[in-house]
C-alpha cells in the first residue's frame, strides 16, 4: 500500500481540505482523487470521492487509519518541497 501522488491544496480553515491524494491499495487496486480533510481539532481523515451525493467508496476503520497515516505523510513530505 502506498501514496502515488499528493497535491496540497493550500485551504487554511479550520476543517479544510488539505489535500488531494492518489493511492495503491496493491498491484490490483487504485483510488483517484481522495480527500485529506483537517478536523478542527487537527485530526486527519481520509475520504473517497463522491459520484453526485454518494460516497464512491467507504474503508473499514483499521484500513482508513493506515490510508490517512500514509496521506498525511506524504502531505508533510510534499509541503518541504
Amino acid at each position: 500500500m502506498k501514496v502515488l501522488y499528493c497535491h496540497p491544496t493550500r485551504e487554511t480553515g479550520r476543517k479544510d481540505c488539505v489535500a488531494f491524494v492518489d493511492v495503491e491499495l496493491n498491484e490490483h487496486v487504485r483510488l483517484y482523487g481522495l480527500r485529506l480533510v483537517r478536523q478542527p481539532d487537527g485530526a486527519h481523515f481520509l475520504f473517497a470521492p463522491q459520484a453526485g451525493q454518494r460516497r464512491t467508496a467507504t474503508f473499514s476503520k483499521p484500513l482508513a487509519e493506515r490510508l490517512t497515516a500514509l496521506a498525511v505523510e506524504a502531505l508533510e513530505t510534499a509541503n518541504e518541497r
